[in-house]
């Protein structure tokens, strides 16, 4: 039986700005194979720990291996095996879709006879065969986000990094973004890293999540284990207007339960009782005459968990890693 071999490893992984400790022993082995979500509110340390996976920051302490080379080490021969796509996509508007993949490939310096190979697959892979001369500008949205992710598989990296891919997109380019990473992770075998401030994303998608919070790793695995542990049992929500939110929390807390105030909502564990417990915000709401825009109820989802354990919403994710195109190049 052979075993799985880890595609990223982090080892107690420390990176500090001065006195500020920006991460904070971060341990982490990351699977060959496996699509890995890593999430985090804003100032986290989530973009400073990729940022050093990616070699663009050195660790304070600490190491990062990847495919059992160490970036501090080796970092070109490290940074070979990593595929990276921006949150930023960066396409050549002026060129097509082919002399966009033809440039990067060159880049790579991948020999010419492979390099014809290459873009044909790469187009089929992002389905783009049919806008091969078509201009990179006059694509939608989606189309380039297609070549964004097909262009940097140009090389053949075994792991591909992604920083938020789908933002900005509409439900169908994510779903059809969502696809392509699915086909590219079982058909080619390639391990993805993402981050990602869409909580459905990393449930539809993700082997694995990680969530980092103030520089630490708070939480790991499976969609459904991170439900688990967070223990909650139906979750009611409360909309209203952001005045009105304090009140709310404080006939939850009345009732026995603990909320948690967001930027438009009140959010708490119903508890064994859930329903009985609805009933009774109801009725202080009605009594207390407090105006909201809906109250609802549901099984915890990967969002409850991220405010359950960071106490943030995910939209207050801000930031992502920078890269220049430069700083990854390197031979074939």
């Amino acid at each position: 039986m052979s075993m799985v071999r880890n595609a990223i490893e982090i080892q107690n992984l420390v990176k500090r700005f001065g006195d500020f400790t920006a991460v904070n022993g971060i341990n982490l082995e990351i699977k060959e194979g496996e699509i890995f979500g890593l999430l985090g509110p804003n100032g986290a340390g989530k973009s400073t720990t990729v940022s050093m996976i990616l070699g663009l920051l050195h660790p304070t302490s600490g190491r990062v291996l990847v495919n059992g080379v160490d970036m501090s080490k080796n970092p070109q021969q490290a940074r070979n095996e990593i595929g990276i796509v921006t949150q930023e996509t960066v396409v050549e508007a002026e060129l097509t879709a082919e002399q966009n993949l033809r440039v990067f490939g060159k880049l790579y310096h991948i020999p010419h006879d492979e390099l014809e190979k290459d873009i044909d697959f790469a187009l089929e892979l992002s389905d783009l065969q049919n806008f091969r001369h078509a201009y990179a500008g006059t694509f939608s949205g989606g189309m380039k986000r297609r070549l964004e992710v097909s262009k940097s598989l140009m090389h053949a990296p075994k792991i591909l990094l992604l920083d938020e891919p789908t933002t900005g997109l509409d439900v169908q380019n994510r779903t059809q973004i969502w696809n392509l990473l699915r086909e590219i992770n079982s058909k080619q075998n390639i391990t993805i890293l993402m981050t990602t401030q869409y909580l459905e994303e990393a449930d539809q998608l993700c082997n694995r999540i990680g969530i980092v919070d103030h520089g630490k790793l708070i939480a790991l695995g499976t969609p459904s284990e991170l439900r688990q542990k967070i223990g909650m049992n139906n979750v009611i929500e409360i909309s209203a207007e952001k005045e009105n939110l304090p009140k709310l929390a404080a006939i939850c807390k009345k009732i026995g339960l603990e909320p948690k105030v967001l930027s438009n909502k009140v959010v708490a564990s119903g508890g064994s009782k859930a329903t009985e417990n609805v009933e009774k915000i109801i009725g202080a709401i009605s009594a207390s005459k407090i105006k909201i825009q809906n109250i609802s109820m549901h099984e915890p989802t990967i969002d409850d968990v991220f405010i359950k354990l960071t106490g943030s919403e995910a939209r207050d994710t801000a930031g992502s890693f920078k890269s220049s195109r430069g700083g990854m190049m390197g031979g074939r």
